[in-house]
């Protein structure tokens, strides 16, 4: 099942927040209604919310009620802008958005409305299956990686369900695993969302690859007692140095790593790469409600009134990260070049695609 689909015209999402104990389709006819999905991460994880908003910025342009390109046009933008302004640490949200809004721009000169939507359409639907086509690309360089009998340690939700299908750092336990490896994973619960406990845990319950499911403060531990064989973890943004934001307590990880001489991999496709950014101190990190740090699913866990800070991402430097596994090859020491590269053969591989 993909995470996030287009049918019947509408967009169908798995409501992420409801997992592991129901498993709910929701479906949206409104663009609006999508970003608000976004914003309540009851869909998540960086290439699934790209995705989504291009589905939304598709949806938007069925909604609206112009009969002409130009009219089409200014209402996509619109469109385009509300979406944007849901979550501004993730870089892919940025780029599936500049990429459908480049193919709306480019329709809206030679094309009517009609056609017009179409393209859209086509463009987001096609990003979806690229997507699941990128996560296996990575999944076959990242089990390289992966040693049979190894135990890895993941952070957060990397798999199937913050992708449109498959995983990037999950992905790369699924390649090991279809590979006939023989895996372990320490699964971080991943306060204060719990994506870990609520989702990897499900999902590689569902896949049947073993797993044991630790609290964030035990990771230490079970490094020290020489439990963790590498870390493998994905990203939201990594800028041009191959500093990476990624869910908060990702960086402790790294540090944690490093102290024991574990290999620590971030997996990620090139889309979340930007160039753009020297380094990790320009990436915006966003901040969530305090109440869900106070909170667990609506019931107090802190005293009433209480302080509380909820930075949802932090950056791991790059001089703690061992390598970074693209769609387009696992990127190493000095990233400056190796990203740059990687970005590269991407945007290649992208324009050979269109001229074919």
């Amino acid at each position: 099942m993909r995470t996030v689909s287009w049918e019947n015209g509408s967009v169908r999402l798995i409501d992420q927040t409801r997992l592991p104990h129901e498993t709910v389709i929701l479906s949206y006819s409104d663009y609006r209604d999508v970003a608000r999905a976004i914003v309540d991460m009851r869909v998540r994880g960086a290439p699934a919310i790209g995705v989504t908003a291009a589905f939304g910025v598709a949806l938007a342009a069925q909604q609206s009620r112009a009969h002409d390109s130009a009219a089409l046009l200014r209402d996509i933008e619109q469109a385009a802008a509300e979406l944007r302004s849901t979550r501004p640490t993730a870089v892919n949200l940025f780029w599936a958005i500049e990429r459908i809004v480049a193919v709306a721009r480019a329709a809206a000169v030679h094309k009517d409305h009609v056609a017009l939507r179409a393209a859209v359409l086509a463009e987001a639907q096609r990003m979806a299956d690229e997507d699941i086509a990128v996560n296996r690309r990575m999944g076959a360089f990242g089990a390289t990686l992966v040693k049979d009998g190894a135990s890895i340690l993941t952070h957060c939700n990397a798999g199937g369900l913050a992708t449109v299908d498959y995983g990037t750092a999950l992905g790369v336990v699924r390649a090991a695993w279809e590979q006939g490896k023989r895996l372990h994973v320490f699964v971080d619960e991943t306060r204060p969302f719990l994506q870990g406990a609520r989702l990897t845990a499900w999902e590689l319950m569902q896949l049947g690859i073993p797993m044991t499911l630790i609290t964030d403060n035990m990771a230490g531990h079970f490094m020290a007692q020489g439990k963790v064989d590498l870390v493998v973890v994905g990203a939201d943004r990594i800028a041009a140095n191959g500093d990476a934001a990624n869910k908060i307590g990702t960086y402790s990880l790294s540090i944690l790593a490093k102290a024991h001489n574990i290999p620590f991999y971030i997996v990620a496709p090139t889309s979340t790469i930007d160039l753009t950014l020297r380094s990790g101190d320009a990436i915006p990190i966003e901040e969530r409600d305090p109440a869900e740090v106070t909170s667990l699913r609506g019931v107090p866990i802190a005293p009433a009134g209480v302080h509380a800070a909820h930075p949802a991402f932090d950056v791991t430097p790059h001089t703690n990260i061992t390598a970074i596994v693209t769609e387009n090859g696992i990127c190493r020491p000095p990233f400056d070049k190796t990203l740059a590269a990687a970005t590269s053969a991407q945007q290649a591989r992208a324009a050979g695609a269109r001229e074919s």
